[in-house]
């Protein structure tokens, strides 16, 4: 099933799936649109470049979970002090990540894959690390229910190229259904001493 026709039909499965993930959840969607609104103001999403299949750059879609506070320099304070309780909540329930089923419908994503990071990151991967740019991004991934923001930048990479070379339809329908149980645990969403995750600096070369 990694073949052609294998990845065919995982294609179909992301349209469909998400297709139907917005029309069942739509009244969440507008709810969160509308709470957005309210906590943190207008734009109700948070979107981003990112980094998709071959490393092309797409605009990623996100509920956003933190204001735009800035300090007396301009700059952005610390996601620490920019996230909210309902930031946080809708991490923690991952409603964040729904508005992600549009760049599902739209090619740039899959329901499963690794997680799309920073376009700064591009340049610091290892040849090993840059693989997980051969599949598309995911809204979830092998690396996001075996630790998601956990673990170090290390084993979710190597988490992520073990997905691509280990690729199957009934590993998608088995991450999909640890995803679920994940998001009712509510595990491993923040690193241990951040509100997210560190800036990936590179991975020493001992390492790599």
């Amino acid at each position: 099933m990694a073949g052609s026709w294998g990845k065919r039909v995982k294609r179909a499965i992301d349209i469909v799936g998400a297709g139907a993930g917005l029309a069942v959840l739509s009244p969440v969607l507008a709810g969160v649109t509308v709470a957005e609104l309210a906590v943190h103001g207008w734009p109700p999403l948070f979107t981003q470049r990112r980094p998709g299949l071959g490393g092309e750059v797409f605009l990623m879609y996100k509920f956003r979970s933190m204001t735009n506070e800035r300090g007396e320099d301009g700059e952005l304070l610390p996601d620490a002090e920019r996230l909210t309780e309902f930031g946080r909540f809708i991490r923690r329930t991952s409603i964040d990540e729904l508005p992600g089923l549009l760049n599902v419908l739209r090619g740039e994503m899959s329901l499963v894959g690794p997680r799309p990071l920073l376009v700064q990151y591009l340049d610091r991967y290892s040849p090993h690390q840059a693989r997980r740019h051969e599949v598309r991004p995911g809204i979830t991934g092998w690396a996001q229910v075996n630790g998601r923001n956990a673990i170090s930048w290390e084993d979710k990479f190597d988490l992520d190229v073990w997905y691509i070379d280990n690729w199957s339809l009934a590993l998608d329908l088995k991450i999909l259904l640890m995803t679920v149980s994940k998001v009712a645990k509510r595990s491993g969403i923040s690193a241990q001493g951040d509100a997210t995750m560190p800036v990936f600096q590179g991975t020493p070369e001992r390492l790599r």
